[in-house]
């Protein structure tokens, strides 16, 4: 078993690889269209849902359950994170998500309030900032788009 120090670091590596994976998206709209004008496209869905949540069920970030925001929040953080699994490597055995190397995402944990365990809920990350919502421990999915 690994030192919890060794544990820590290496939680707080992946959660910054997360964070600098999602910093181009976040400085995206700081860019500068050259002094152009351009015609601001119309606030719809699509326009707004990620290349990778494309053909999925998406859910906007601030129509999450609280617990699970405060998870995004802990992911973006760094930690500490409540429950010991949180961090660890995310198989998509039932091949629910994009086929991707092991290791391409990994798992939190999502309270769920009077459970006993850890119950059901999970956001799953990937490599390039994906984030993904699921109730139900791995059935569903939900592509966790911006607001």
């Amino acid at each position: 078993m690994l030192p919890e120090r060794l544990r820590q670091a290496r939680r707080a590596m992946r959660a910054l690889t997360v964070l600098l994976a999602a910093l181009p998206l976040l400085l995206l709209p700081a860019c500068s269209s050259g002094g152009q004008k351009t015609e601001k496209a119309p606030a719809a869905t699509a326009a707004a849902t990620p290349s990778w949540a494309k053909g999925m069920k998406t859910v906007r970030e601030d129509r999450l359950p609280p617990e699970a925001r405060r998870t995004l929040e802990l992911i973006a953080r760094g930690g500490p994170f409540p429950y010991e699994k949180d961090g660890t490597v995310f198989g998509n055995y039932e091949k629910r998500l994009p086929a991707k190397a092991r290791g391409y995402y990994h798992e939190y944990t999502v309270p769920t309030p009077g459970s006993r365990n850890r119950g059901a809920r999970r956001i799953i990350t990937g490599e390039q900032a994906e984030r993904y919502y699921t109730s139900d421990h791995y059935q569903t999915f939900e592509a966790v788009v911006p607001r």
